[in-house]
């Protein structure tokens, strides 16, 4: 199943940097504005390995959906992860709400304010988000017909915004053409792709995804977390 992909972001330049490098991917939606405006399935944010949503549109986002959110996160890392999840994971939980239905967190950081701009670590949060997509319209066929990212890394985690798009693109790219088993599979592609990805962390133990419930999702990772009030995290 094709899944609707939009980007948006309220930084200019990431939305200048976004339309010159999918220039060639019209089937993408490029968005200046607020994620609460996004009418989708899912919603992807960048938050720390904690799941605090504390800053930045992790922030915004728990403002909007209400303050369970954040414990509906960080229980299903602690399920899944052990109460961290690493960059290169990501967590899928439902909202409640008719859209999003869910919302995917999806690490570009360990921990709050980190320079991740010498890494690789946007593609990795990218891919992780995208293979919650595909992980949770397994679980439940054409859950998540839609989906919007912001700027991975680009704010808090200072990639520059061109840097951000390519890493993203290069993402969704891997996205479109494949599916995968798991996160170890994910990253062995990406690595194809970009060489070395840096250090990776044991893999957590496998445990039975939740059973689906109104909202459907399950799901495995995170990220994210700063700023101040409407985009992006890291």
């Amino acid at each position: 199943m094709l899944v609707k992909v939009v980007l948006c972001d309220i930084n200019a330049k990431m939305i200048k940097a976004w339309r010159d490098t999918f220039e060639e991917n019209p089937e993408v939606e490029i968005v200046e504005g607020s994620m609460l405006d996004c009418q989708v399935s899912a919603w992807v944010t960048p938050t720390n390995s904690g799941g605090r949503m504390d800053g930045g549109l992790d922030l915004v986002i728990k403002n909007h959906l209400g303050a369970a959110i954040e414990k509906d996160v960080q229980a299903r890392i602690k399920s899944l992860y052990g109460g961290k999840m690493d960059v290169g994971y990501s967590t899928c939980v439902p909202t409640g709400r008719a859209m999003p239905r869910f919302l995917i967190s999806t690490p570009t950081m360990v921990s709050s304010n980190e320079d991740v701009s010498d890494t690789l670590n946007v593609a990795l949060a990218c891919a992780a988000a995208f293979q919650a997509v595909h992980t949770q319209n397994e679980a439940e066929p054409a859950s998540v017909r839609s989906v919007a990212l912001p700027g991975l890394g680009a704010n808090t985690g200072r990639v520059p915004v061109e840097i951000c798009a390519d890493l993203m693109w290069t993402a969704y790219n891997l996205f479109r053409e494949k599916s995968f088993a798991n996160y170890a599979e994910m990253r062995a592609a990406l690595e194809e792709e970009l060489g070395d990805l840096g250090p990776s962390s044991k893999p957590p133990k496998p445990k039975a995804a939740p059973a689906a419930t109104n909202g459907g999702g399950h799901h495995d990772d995170e990220d994210e977390d700063s700023g101040d009030d409407d985009f992006d995290d890291t």
